[in-house]
């Protein structure tokens, strides 16, 4: 997925979303493990795509080779990103469906922030009012009947009377899990229709449908599915009723067949949640002898030291130090870890998602990041920590990054928090 410049409409956007990531921005600011293309060192921005509505939900342009993206990080995370965008992204997997973020007009930017593909000599289009987020209601006069057990694909009756317009967050089951907060990662599964027109939209619960992972009312999904988690229970079943100005506002979506005026019915599964400064449990083992060796440091940042007299490998190391109990990780994967990188030939520490106070999220196998990350971290289970030693030539090659040397080995001690 190749993500670089702002959407309209981002509430969180006051600079590039694709400097959020681990390390700092690249091209001279520091980096950790995102991927340096552009040949004088310096970031290049892709042309930017014209706005169009995309599958559910988002903020952010995209490329039309992307399947699915996010602008995960809230802004108080550190500085994520990749030279090729933003770097989240879910795997569409049968369906080709999941939460998509949508595209909004941003009135408070210029047009040509607006549309920068329009030519210098076009007026600018008059700004129109962007539709106000009603606030949302705990019930309604009608509301859709829903029947079926939590954990499985919901039957949704629509009514035959319209919706009056109400946003409605209502838990009809209620989990027995922790509390979701705000900025949490979270996974749901999800079932919907359209009430407009009665319409069965595809689901999570779909033949090669997947579960959703995002971060719990950080701003990035449309406001019915962004609103609906946070102050919820893990284990519960959350009925949405969404307005077109909780879903996808004045534009609709024609890649699903729901038109500008439509009201959106979801039935949202909450599965598991997951704290942004969580880090994997359980009793590390110790590296082999040849290996950096790795001090568990809790909520910190881990205290890795390199072994003297031990030359830099040539090819790509890793060890289990923890075995998580989860499923594997697959190429495009959307994963999230926490990470401590630092440099073989001195031990000095580059970064830490842990120093940011947030986990890191990318998609595996997209080449979103440095090659020794897609090849030592795909087929790890989830829950485990992971050492990796990474050779130049599948690190940052020949490319020096602030605090990075060119033909650095790198070493990562990562903690795999989840995978959807």
């Amino acid at each position: 997925m190749s993500e670089n410049a702002p959407g309209p409409g981002d509430p969180r956007r006051t600079s590039d979303p694709a400097a959020l990531r681990p390390g700092g921005v690249l091209g001279g600011t520091g980096e950790s493990i995102v991927v340096q293309k552009p040949e004088t060192g310096r970031r290049v921005a892709p042309p930017v795509e014209e706005d169009k509505p995309e599958v559910f939900a988002s903020n952010v342009r995209r490329t039309s080779s992307s399947q699915a993206g996010y602008d995960e990080a809230p802004a108080s995370v550190g500085r994520l990103g990749v030279v090729l965008g933003t770097v989240l992204a879910v795997l569409l997997v049968g369906s080709g469906i999941t939460l998509w973020l949508a595209n909004r007009p941003d009135d408070s930017k210029p047009a040509a922030d607006a549309a920068p593909t329009a030519a210098a000599d076009s007026p600018a289009p008059s700004a129109s009012a962007e539709p106000t987020v009603p606030p949302i209601k705990d019930n309604a006069a009608v509301l859709p009947t829903v029947s079926g057990a939590t954990g499985k694909k919901a039957d949704i009756a629509v009514p035959k009377q319209q919706s009056d317009g109400s946003f409605v967050v209502k838990t009809l089951n209620e989990g027995t899990g922790a509390v979701v907060k705000k900025n949490d990662w979270v996974t749901v599964d999800y079932t919907a229709k359209d009430w407009t027109t009665g319409k069965t939209i595809p689901s999570s619960y779909d033949k090669g449908g997947q579960p959703q992972l995002f971060q719990a009312g950080a701003g990035e999904l449309i406001a019915a599915l962004d609103s609906s988690v946070a102050g919820r229970k893990v284990g519960s079943r959350v009925l949405v009723v969404a307005p077109p100005a909780a879903a996808f506002r004045d534009q609709g979506n024609s890649q699903l067949g729901i038109g500008a005026k439509d009201t959106l019915i979801f039935v949202v599964d909450i599965v598991r949640s997951l704290d942004p400064g969580a880090t994997v449990t359980g009793t590390p083992a110790a590296a082999p002898s040849d290996m950096p060796q790795v001090k568990d440091n809790g909520k910190k940042a881990a205290e890795i030291t390199v072994p003297k007299g031990v030359a830099a490998p040539k090819t790509l190391k890793s060890a289990v130090l923890i075995k998580g109990t989860g499923p594997k990780v697959t190429s495009g994967q959307k994963v999230v870890v926490q990470y401590t990188g630092l440099l073989y030939s001195n031990g000095k520490k580059f970064d830490s998602s842990l120093d940011h106070g947030s986990a890191f999220s990318f998609t595996t196998g997209g080449g979103q990041v440095i090659q020794g990350w897609d090849k030592g971290l795909v087929g790890q289970t989830v829950g485990s920590r992971v050492e990796l030693v990474i050779p130049p030539s599948l690190g940052y090659g020949d490319q020096a990054q602030t605090g990075i040397p060119a033909k650095s080995t790198l070493v990562f001690v990562v903690d795999i928090l989840d995978a959807g």
